[in-house]
């Protein structure tokens, strides 16, 4: 057997890969990217390479501005999985991006009992690990 520590696997760091690098990049830089189709006009989010409205192949890149509406959420009090576990309670949420698209989040500053359908908020980034960053939410005007 090996004396050697392992390290406890991580349940919160992305697999990036060559589709979505511009998308984890952008991140790093506190910069939150939804892709636009070029055919319908439409946002979505999570990054695909086609339009999951009109099944076109013309979507690119676009700097989102941040903004949003919280759609729903849940405060989760108990996950086992790292690093999860030391972060409870937390509010899991989905949120209606300025744009268009919903996504799945996490709201962070805010007080559970201040949690309400449609109250503005703001993309803010959460280091992850040396160079990862995920977005979150918080309050915004």
């Amino acid at each position: 057997m090996s004396t050697e520590q392992r390290a406890e696997p991580r349940f919160d760091l992305p697999e990036a890969d060559a589709f979505t690098r511009p998308y984890w990049d952008a991140a790093a830089e506190g910069r939150l990217l939804v892709r636009r189709c070029g055919a319908c006009g439409v946002a979505h989010h999570y990054p695909r390479e086609f339009c999951p409205r009109c099944w076109s192949e013309d979507v690119t890149w676009e700097q989102a501005s941040g903004r949003a509406t919280l759609y729903t959420w849940s405060v989760v009090h108990r996950n086992d999985l790292p690093p999860f576990g030391s972060r409870v309670p937390y509010v899991a949420a989905v949120v209606d991006l300025a744009e268009g698209p919903r996504m799945m989040t996490e709201v962070v500053d805010c007080e559970e009992g201040a949690l309400r359908v449609g109250m503005p908020v703001e993309v803010t980034f959460r280091e992850a690990a040396e160079g990862v960053a995920v977005a979150v939410f918080r309050p915004g005007g």
